[in-house]
């Protein structure tokens, strides 16, 4: 695989990426980018556009809300085709994904018929899974792990990863990454098939791999600064974070690798 960082040159057709997500940014985040639609869409226009080639040459970007435009009757309804996607990406959220509200069970059992049978529903196209942090999860769920609260507690903020040799070929040879997380939950194990990515003192799942079909991380690469800054603050102001917590957040949120993982990703879709 090329080094992310090399320039990826636009697809013949752009490629239809659905996000479903399953929660909104905090408040000032959604002012400023209208939902995670929007917040991806940042992480990939600084990732892949130029003058030359905008981010509608790379990308077709839908927004589906897998949390509240569903019903009893109808619990696909926000949901895409999938005969009309190329790849799925399912956010983060402040959700457990452990949980058994039926939304998050409606949730799983997508992911899971979109990696097991979404192929032969899009007409023999491979349809490639995203997850980031609770999609993360829901994708190791779906696929049979267990999800729970970790006991050694939060990683928050800018985050040093520890690549393993399968994460150091899919980033250009780096022996780590730092990335935004904010996360106590974590995957229990790596799902049968799959490549573990990195890992952490704290969380050892921090992605995972299936080549050619699903990658996933616990970090947060579409997460900014500001963003960050406005979670801690919030968190410290529910009392969720101690000072200590919040303090060291505030330390590390600076320079972080989203970008090259989001480029990363991409390569990652065009594979085929």
């Amino acid at each position: 695989m090329a080094s992310p960082t090399a320039t990826i040159p636009p697809p013949t057709t752009p490629l239809r990426l659905a996000i479903l997500e399953a929660d909104t940014p905090p408040a000032g985040a959604h002012a400023r980018y209208s939902g995670y639609r929007g917040v991806f869409t940042h992480l990939f226009t600084r990732a892949l556009a130029s003058p030359e080639h905008p981010l509608s040459s790379y990308l077709t970007i839908t927004a589906h809300d897998v949390v509240n435009n569903i019903s009893p009757s109808d619990p696909y309804g926000d949901y895409p085709s999938l005969s009309e996607v190329d790849a799925i990406l399912i956010t983060g959220s402040k959700h457990s994904a452990y949980e058994n509200d039926p939304w998050i069970l409606t949730l799983t059992e997508f992911v899971r018929r979109a990696i097991t049978e979404g192929d032969a529903e899009n007409g023999g196209r491979t349809i490639k899974v995203l997850g980031v942090c609770f999609g993360h999860q829901i994708v190791g769920r779906a696929l049979g792990q267990v999800v729970e609260r970790n006991e050694k507690g939060w990683e928050v903020s800018v985050t040093r990863v520890g690549l393993t040799s399968v994460g150091k070929g899919l980033f250009g040879g780096r022996e780590d990454l730092k990335i935004q997380q904010m996360h106590r939950d974590h995957v229990v194990g790596v799902p049968e098939g799959a490549q573990l990515l990195a890992s952490t003192d704290v969380c050892e799942n921090q992605g995972f791999i299936i080549p050619g079909k699903v990658l996933t991380v616990q970090g947060h690469p579409e997460f900014t600064t500001d963003i960050m800054e406005e979670l801690l603050e919030l968190r410290r102001a529910t009392g969720l974070f101690n000072e200590e917590l919040f303090g060291s957040g505030v330390e590390r949120n600076k320079v972080d690798d989203g970008v090259f993982i989001a480029q990363a990703f991409y390569r990652f879709l065009l594979q085929e």
